[in-house]
């Protein structure tokens, strides 16, 4: 069974680099699962940023749900490690791709989308039966609170959903202005 490796940090705090350079150091074959959708200039310029961040020679699946489906790629089969970057970002499209008005959805309806989330994610977690996994996630519990709904679900479930990671994890880090602290 692989190992899991958790990183978590707030926005720019140096989490992904810490995970690209955890996995570059290893020297075994990467599969880089990036979770974002360029849907806007910004996130498109982000994608870009990460894409020229990390080694030529990595495969890349672009994928935030149904991770079952990789197992069929040659980029799963010919990878050692997965690093997957960002689970925030999963939790964001899975929350859009749900359809829910958060404004005015029950709290049945937040925890049934949830329960779902918790699925994704064991999904992702089943492929540790055979490789090592990193996974990035923003730490978002820190800060403000939000001050619409989504918001606060989202925070919600992002901490949810990193506990949970963080439970079945080998090793933990939190990255604050490039510095990593060893968690587990």
């Amino acid at each position: 069974m692989g190992r899991i490796t958790f990183i978590t940090g707030g926005a720019r705090s140096g989490k992904s680099t810490y995970a690209e350079n955890l996995a570059k150091e290893s020297g075994k074959e990467i599969t880089y699962v990036a979770t974002s959708i360029a849907f806007d200039e910004g996130m498109k310029n982000r994608i870009k940023k990460h894409q020229q961040q990390r080694p030529r020679e990595w495969a890349t699946i672009e994928k935030y749900c149904d991770f079952h489906e990789v197992v069929d790629t040659k980029e799963y089969q010919q990878s050692q490690i997965l690093l997957v970057d960002c689970i925030t970002v999963m939790i964001c499209n899975l929350m859009m791709d749900s359809g829910l008005d958060f404004d005015n959805c029950s709290p049945e309806e937040v925890d049934k989308l949830e329960k779902q989330v918790i699925a994704e994610v064991e999904g992702l977690l089943l492929l540790s039966e055979e490789k090592e996994l990193i996974i990035v996630s923003n730490e978002l519990g820190m800060g403000l609170v939000p001050a619409y709904k989504m918001g606060s679900y989202y925070r919600d479930i992002a901490g949810r959903i990193n506990q949970l990671i963080a439970s079945k994890a080998d090793h933990v880090f939190l990255v604050v202005s490039g510095l990593q602290i060893k968690l587990k």
